[in-house]
């Protein structure tokens, strides 16, 4: 009888034992399908987009800064504006003929207009950020770490153009970009046999400065996204931390 009881009590025991286990798994599944685990707090995609789009306009000011001071395009190799791939043709023979240091001017005063120009792009870029049109902010957030640059660059990139090109005038106006290029294209074009060449500065140089602000957005986005320091509002904790 006293054994009959006690096996009772253990298998009561393990019972009870296997259904708290099991309880605690139901209520952890519970948690992880409807994104109400305790760990972190549950998020709309309202709440995301939001998110996503202070990352961006964080990053964007960020870059800007870094982007718009003396050798910020110059010499930072990652953005650097080098002289137009389709006139190199053109650069190999004026190197030739001894006029290095006139191409090395040249290429340093469009890097000093796109320097120039970025003083400006704040409020182009975080107005292009604010237009943004997101669907599904989740896509984006648990997508690459620089999920959201890429959605901003193809969404964004025609009206930045039309935004960021007469700032990018305004600025190789100031640097005098024009007087570096004009000597080195007419030395060229007098040349025999050769194709003639005027390629569009304004539009090359608001081209690679808007590519250099996004490759900078894009750094300071995958930041926010690993570096709890980085995220610097309560509204970057609660979509991008960790706990």
């Amino acid at each position: 009888m006293k054994i009959s009881i006690a096996i009772a009590l253990i298998i009561s025991t393990s019972y009870l034992s296997n259904a708290q286990t099991l309880g605690k798994m139901v209520s952890k599944g519970k948690e992880l399908t409807s994104g109400t685990s305790s760990s972190k707090p549950s998020l709309t995609n309202d709440e995301v987009v939001s998110g996503l789009r202070e990352a961006l306009t964080t990053g964007a000011k960020t870059a800007a800064s870094a982007a718009g001071v003396t050798d910020g395009f110059y010499k930072n190799q990652k953005i650097f504006i080098p002289w137009p791939a389709e006139a190199n043709e053109m650069k190999d023979k004026l190197v030739k003929l001894g006029m290095q240091s006139q191409v090395t001017q040249f290429e340093e005063s469009v890097n000093r207009a796109a320097e120039e120009a970025a003083k400006s792009a704040f409020d182009v870029f975080a107005g292009a950020v604010k237009g943004m049109s997101v669907g599904d902010g989740f896509a984006i957030l648990n997508g690459s770490d620089t999920a959201a640059t890429h959605f901003l660059r193809e969404k964004t990139t025609s009206t930045l153009t039309e935004k960021f090109k007469p700032i990018v005038k305004t600025a190789m106006e100031k640097v005098r970009v024009t007087e570096y290029w004009t000597p080195l294209v007419t030395k060229y074009n007098k040349l025999p046999l050769v194709t003639k060449q005027n390629p569009d500065l304004e539009a090359y140089v608001t081209a690679k400065a808007i590519n250099g602000l996004m490759v900078l957005i894009s750094e300071q986005e995958a930041k926010i996204r690993k570096d709890p320091a980085a995220q610097v509002t309560d509204l970057l904790k609660k979509v991008f931390g960790k706990s």
